[in-house]
């Protein structure tokens, strides 16, 4: 039986169900387990406090989690400059949702299936009609966002994606991965958007029914937190 699923602000696609549609907390809070870094010798990756340099705005810095229930940590790559990290954990149709803050400048990049990017960058203040496929929310190689809805440097955004798989039959694929809704801060940036290929700086470069989430870390500093996805059936 089919459902409709409500995000914030816009009715995003049909659904079904999966075996198991509760949601799947991708960080534990306290330490990588569950992830493995892309290559492991840069890797710079850490479960730590962070929080935006005010009197240096190109950086993060990273700190002891000091709050009484300990939920102050969250997955950073304080430096940037490192290694790309993935998950162990492989899904196909999905509901994404991602929190991130980004100092000025920076950059980095979600990777839904390992293979496909949404793009993370400062992008905040710029026209709409400058925004190009580098900018916040663009499909890689695929789409630009047609609208801006960046925050500033330092402050917590937060991405809503419906995703729907490559569909395969005898190892030969029969349907192209598409974002079927990309929600931005309560703003639909993307629509029913398909996607030919993978985009480059993937996992593998290879197309699957199933991938990791891969969160870019050889750009920026970056960090994120509250990484959840609920595995569904789009019809």
């Amino acid at each position: 039986m089919r459902f409709l699923l409500l995000v914030p602000a816009v009715l995003v696609a049909s659904l079904a169900p999966a075996a198991d549609p509760t949601p799947v907390k991708l960080f534990n809070g306290k330490d990588l387990t569950g992830w493995k870094a892309k290559n492991p010798a840069k890797n710079q990756w850490q479960a730590c406090a962070a929080s935006w340099n005010e009197k240096d705005p190109g950086k993060l810095v990273g700190g002891i989690d000091n709050s009484p229930d300990g939920s102050g940590k969250v997955l950073a790559a304080i430096s940037g400059g490192g290694s790309d990290l993935y998950t162990e954990a492989k899904f196909g149709d999905c509901l994404l949702e991602v929190e991130f803050m980004l100092p000025k400048g920076s950059n980095s990049g979600i990777y839904v299936m390992g293979e496909y990017e949404v793009q993370v960058l400062d992008s905040y203040g710029k026209p709409a009609d400058k925004l190009g496929m580098g900018d916040l929310g663009a499909l890689y190689s695929a789409a630009a966002p047609k609208v801006n809805a960046a925050k500033k440097p330092g402050e917590w955004q937060k991405f809503e994606i419906i995703f729907q798989a490559p569909k395969f039959e005898n190892g030969k694929k029969t349907t192209n991965a598409k974002f079927r809704s990309v929600v931005l801060n309560g703003t639909t940036l993307h629509k029913d958007v398909e996607m030919k290929g993978a985009t480059p700086g993937g996992l593998t470069g290879k197309e699957a029914p199933e991938g990791p989430l891969m969160l870019q870390g050889d750009h920026g500093p970056v960090a994120y937190r509250n990484l959840k996805v609920t595995r569904v059936e789009i019809k």
